[in-house]
């Protein structure tokens, strides 16, 4: 069998203006999210990812009309049945949960396959089951494929989580929004997605109040209509590029961003001696070696993103001295490390935190376990001396809009090949 690989010749220069697309992390809640209506929704600037596509899909196993246009999606819900989702789907990216949420908010049942996506080590759902047996629902996990959730009544309630966790403050948003009274979610996550999706369900009509805070206030509403939304642009995507351009680039410049959302990084760039130069809606970034050393510790929104621990790590065999990234989010989330020190990087990781130390690169054979380990194999790629082939890039293409693409209109050395 065939598969696809990226190869990439490191130590070219690169310069350019990267266009930043619309956030993964709000596209897949948001296009779940859209069942909730009970007219026609228009939402705009998705990125063109392979989760898009597959969340599309299983819209469809419900019967619901859609269309994608590029970045566009029509979605006409008007002759919607709930129906069991197939696994195979569901299992290939872990956003899939959303459709738990949202099926119970529109039908008061659903039938769904445990969701799968990247093996970041234990990120259980039980903050999100609390919250739905909190609402009312009974959770049947007793088959070891799928779970089925119903409930004769969604009533509201005050749901306390145990840990800040973004899918489960949209989750629990999902089936709230037309559930009887109010829901209270404290110690909610504040991460810009989750304010973009409340921003979606109010615009079509949901009484959501205080999202980006700790504690959300839903109030219960009987009907929601048809919109049109446009995504928030995506900040990992955006920081991913950041760090290609502190790498490689003379001069890059990456726009439709907002600077605040990017902001943890931006501090880190600036600690570690890169040029910086923030406008209202773009960042021109400029190289200037030798880097100093820093420390990053991953933390949850408004700290640093444990989605750009990975994608910074190359920069840090550019420093001078040893740097630490310690990830308090999900400490198991290095399994990058092996693949660099086979591209013979000085690294080595230990009960979450990574040491590294200054490190020449060099072309090898590398996997990427993951969607942001691959974002730093790709980064780790450029900066190599000879040619590094990346293997199992499916989980690249689930998070980067034509990256490939992108890379060489910026002057990478980089192609695919079917191997």
């Amino acid at each position: 069998m065939t598969q696809e690989v990226i190869k990439i010749r490191g130590g070219q220069t690169l310069s350019g203006t990267v266009h930043n697309h619309g956030a993964k992390n709000s596209a897949v809640a948001i296009i779940p999210a859209t069942l909730l209506a009970e007219d026609k929704v228009t939402v705009e600037g998705l990125p063109q990812i392979s989760d898009v596509d597959t969340l599309v899909s299983l819209l469809g196993d419900l019967n619901i009309h859609t269309h994608l246009d590029g970045t566009t999606l029509d979605v006409d819900p008007t002759e919607i049945e709930n129906a069991p989702l197939p696994n195979n789907k569901v299992q290939s990216l872990r956003a899939s949960y959303y459709m738990m949420g949202a099926m119970l908010g529109r039908f008061k049942k659903c039938v769904i396959g445990l969701p799968g996506g990247c093996p970041l080590g234990p990120r259980p759902i039980d903050q999100h089951i609390k919250g739905f047996k909190a609402l009312g629902a009974v959770v049947d996990e007793s088959s070891e494929t799928s779970m089925k959730i119903e409930a004769d009544q969604l009533v509201g309630a005050n749901i306390f989580l145990d840990m800040v966790s973004v899918g489960a403050t949209i989750n629990i948003m999902l089936a709230a929004v037309r559930a009887k009274g109010q829901t209270v979610i404290e110690n909610a996550a504040k991460e810009p997605e989750v304010v973009d999706v409340a921003a979606f369900l109010s615009s079509l009509g949901a009484n959501i109040k205080d999202a980006g805070t700790s504690t959300i206030k839903i109030t219960g509403v009987e009907h929601l209509h048809g919109s049109r939304h446009q995504v928030i642009p995506d900040r990992i995507e955006a920081g991913t590029y950041m760090c290609i351009a502190a790498a490689c680039a003379e001069e890059m410049t990456i726009d439709h961003i907002i600077p605040k959302h990017v902001e943890p990084l931006t501090v880190k760039l600036k600690e570690l001696g890169v040029d910086v130069d923030m406008h209202e809606d773009s960042v021109t970034i400029r190289r200037q070696l030798p880097y100093d050393s820093v420390n990053i510790k991953t933390l949850v929104y408004p700290g640093f993103a444990t989605d750009l621990q990975q994608p910074i790590t190359p920069l840090l065999f550019l420093s001078e001295g040893i740097s630490l990234v310690t990830d308090t989010i999900y400490p198991a989330r290095f399994k990058h490390v092996e693949e660099l020190q086979n591209m013979g990087a000085d690294i080595s990781a230990d009960q979450g935190t990574a040491t590294i130390k200054p490190s020449t690169l060099h072309g090898a054979s590398v996997y990427a376990s993951d969607l942001r380990a691959g974002a730093c194999l790709i980064v780790a790629a450029l900066l190599a001396e000879g040619v590094t082939t990346i293997y199992n890039v499916k989980h690249i293409y689930r998070g980067y809009t034509q990256i490939v693409e992108t890379l060489k209109r910026l002057g990478a050395d980089i192609w695919t090949e079917e191997v």
